[in-house]
């Protein structure tokens, strides 16, 4: 009977011994919870091609603006301002891209030359990157075909579109500046076809005038010149109320100035934004509101009306060639994370609006090809539009 009671001691001391030992055991840790707005690892890259600031401000500061949205993963590029000298530089800046393997988009604006054989290119060794184009100068019908996404202001409704409004502003004439290599491009030569028999529609003169090509020997500088030196005299010749327009975007600050300190009429610009040749034209610096277009659309029109310009000149509320690389950047990335059709028109309308904050309109160029044009009303400054 002596014996119980020792093993009772025993069991106690066993219980007595787990039991310290599970206190010595460390507690266990919870697993880590990563901080909202921690680092995510990038699911892919972007690639952006661009003209420099002297060709196309606007979409320089696309492509600026696109970094600051996605940070590291954008890859922001620019193909030079002589590009028709130096399309195998521009292959190059397009097709390199191509070559890091976490490049998944490849969006570029303005498609000057050499765009078709980059894509062609790159298509050789990736079939996994989708291509947008936005503006581009190749033939439209191949473009609607090579790019995964393409898109253009709408070159086929604005040639008659531009002329009526200038003929709202009070404009009896009409003078259009262009050079060959530009009227060699379908839709600025249709533009340029409508716009005519716009202004024979209405009662107005048609008056086309050859420029110096930028790209020629006398560059940007002596295209510019050109327009300052001309415009004074054509107004002389044909009076005020005649509305001026090129199709060249590094003269549209030269021709706003002119048309400005001359008294002819400026519907639009060949790329349509508020941005676009006014602040520069206007000495108006829009850095401290940069982005914010209803305030540059305000400061604009208080210098258009106190230099006496009031009614007679105009432009979209958006800068649309921005808006575009922007919102064909957005849809491809929807695109693919599985959440939007690259060739959706209402997945396209919708990313458009949401990018420009107005109403866009959009024509699919082909039946079932990949080019969308665009349309936005017009702003007329010193008018309640």
């Amino acid at each position: 009977m002596k014996k119980i009671p020792r093993l009772c001691c025993l069991l106690l001391c066993v219980l007595l011994i787990v039991s310290l030992l599970a206190s010595c055991t460390p507690e266990e840790q919870p697993e880590p919870v990563d901080e909202p707005g921690g680092e995510v690892p990038a699911p892919f890259k972007i690639g952006i091609v661009t003209g420099t600031v002297s060709q196309g401000e606007d979409e320089y500061r696309a492509g600026e603006q696109m970094k600051e949205r996605y940070g590291d993963r954008v890859i922001h590029v620019t193909y030079p301002d002589n590009f028709m000298a130096e399309q195998e530089t521009t292959i190059g800046q397009i097709a390199g891209l191509a070559s890091d393997p976490d490049v998944k988009i490849i969006a570029i604006c303005q498609g000057v030359p050499g765009t078709a054989a980059a894509i062609d290119q790159i298509r050789q060794t990736r079939d996994d990157i989708i291509i947008v184009v936005v503006s581009p100068h190749e033939d439209p019908a191949m473009i609607d075909k090579k790019a995964d996404l393409a898109l253009d202001v709408n070159n086929l409704a604005r040639g008659a579109a531009i002329v009526r409004l200038a003929n709202a502003m009070g404009a009896t004439k009409l003078l259009h500046y262009s050079f060959p290599r530009h009227m060699s491009m379908e839709l600025l030569a249709t533009r340029r076809q409508q716009m005519e028999e716009e202004c024979e529609r209405l009662g107005m003169e048609f008056i086309f005038v050859t420029a110096p090509d930028p790209m020629g020997p006398d560059g940007i500088p002596g295209a510019q010149k050109f327009i300052l030196e001309d415009v004074p005299r054509q107004v002389e010749q044909h009076g005020k109320d005649i509305a001026v327009f090129s199709t060249n975007c590094g003269m549209q600050e030269p021709l706003i100035t002119a048309a400005l300190e001359h008294g002819a009429i400026f519907p639009e610009q060949c790329c349509p934004s508020p941005t676009h040749g006014y602040p520069g034209a206007l000495g108006l610096d829009v850095s401290g509101i940069a982005g914010d277009m209803p305030k540059i659309v305000a400061a604009i029109e208080e210098k258009i009306v106190e230099k006496g310009g009031a009614g007679r000149f105009a432009t979209w509320p958006v800068p649309i060639n921005m808006a575009l690389l922007r919102g064909g950047i957005e849809l491809a990335i929807l695109a693919l994370e599985g959440e939007a059709e690259l060739t959706n028109m209402e997945d396209i309308s919708r990313i458009l609006e949401q990018e420009t904050g107005v109403s866009v309109e959009l024509q699919r160029y082909s039946e079932d090809g990949n080019l969308f044009l665009a349309l936005v009303g017009s702003v007329i400054f010193g008018l309640d539009n």
